[in-house]
């Protein structure tokens, strides 16, 4: 398996897909590997780019850090929601970073687009001045909902909850609120599986951050949800040993993923301080995402003759990958 996250990875010039990472994908299924997208991105949001790309239907999209799984083709394979009760503690908890809150639900129709509703928010200037442009490529399925709680109980009475929350905002800012709701017990860094420690966990939060934009995002997910989390149930149900994927990525919420990943393979442009882990931990690394640096990824692993499974352990990638 190759699993690809697609913002600052897959993604370059123009928020594309090169023609070179979209020949690689494709060499990498003909050679019979299970290819599969990881994002932060809900599912509909993802797809205004994958389509451009050809996946088959059946190609597997982890969408939204983890909580939800579909195909390429929209089918639903698993999903994890926010209770209401820890949704509504959740906006208690968040009182002066709330104009910059963005709560998702899973609205995906049958064609992989989404309904209008599957982004609520209680204030709009803020937000458009983080991420104006998602902002505006959103609009159509934005709700706004003052006090944004209205949303959910009306919601909730409706059988619908969120998949997850979301902050934005300076890195400076969205760190603060990391660290106010980490001053709860029942809230974890996403990636922390050891069942003793999620006893009682009601949130797991997932962090990306764009220094050169001075912009982070939050994500706050039901606990116990990842990006690996995810692959390792896939991984399982495709029958699809953990030391046989590569996972290539570039931001703080690709870590669990990177973690669990037998070839773990980190982009050229990623935040100097995950950098210092991916050395530390001798993980491959591998170009700038508007140099092709998933092609050059997949291009290095494709060219390595097959190994019998004994040896593959051993298998040391970072030396065919710039370093």
């Amino acid at each position: 398996m190759i699993v690809v996250d697609m913002d600052g990875t897959l993604m370059g010039a123009e928020g594309k897909v090169s023609p070179r990472n979209v020949a690689a994908l494709k060499a990498a299924e003909e050679a019979g590997v299970e290819v599969v997208v990881a994002t932060g991105r809900r599912h509909s949001y993802a797809m205004k780019v994958l389509r451009a790309v050809g996946l088959s239907d059946n190609n597997m999209l982890v969408s939204s850090n983890g909580t939800v799984t579909r195909t390429v083709g929209a089918a639903l394979v698993e999903r994890t929601f926010l209770p209401e009760e820890t949704s509504l503690w959740l906006c208690a908890q968040l009182d002066e970073f709330r104009n910059a809150l963005v709560i998702t639900y899973d609205m995906v129709q049958p064609d992989g687009e989404d309904a209008r509703g599957a982004l609520v928010v209680e204030e709009l200037a803020e937000l458009h001045a983080s991420i104006g442009k998602w902002m505006e490529a959103n609009a159509p399925y934005i709700e706004h909902a003052v006090p944004i709680e209205s949303a959910i109980l009306e919601r909730g009475g409706e059988g619908e909850a969120p998949i997850q929350m979301m902050l934005c905002g300076s890195i400076d800012r969205m760190r603060r609120a990391e660290a106010r709701l980490l001053e709860h017990p029942e809230v974890f860094a996403a990636g922390v599986t050891d069942p003793a420690r999620l006893a009682g966990a009601k949130i797991a939060l997932s962090r990306t951050e764009y220094p050169e934009r001075d912009l982070s995002l939050l994500d706050i997910l039901p606990a116990g949800c990842s990006k690996g989390t995810a692959l390792t149930r896939l991984a399982a149900s495709l029958a699809i040993d953990l030391k046989e994927m590569m996972a290539i990525g570039d931001n703080w919420n690709d870590l669990s993923m990177l973690e669990i990943a037998g070839m773990p393979v980190v982009m050229a442009n990623a935040p100097d301080d995950l950098k210092e882990i991916a050395r530390a931990r001798g993980w491959a690394f591998t170009g700038h995402h508007m140099e092709d640096g998933v092609a050059e990824a997949i291009e290095s692993v494709l060219s390595l003759p097959i190994q019998p499974p004994e040896q593959r352990e051993e298998h040391a990638l970072s030396g065919s990958l710039i370093s």
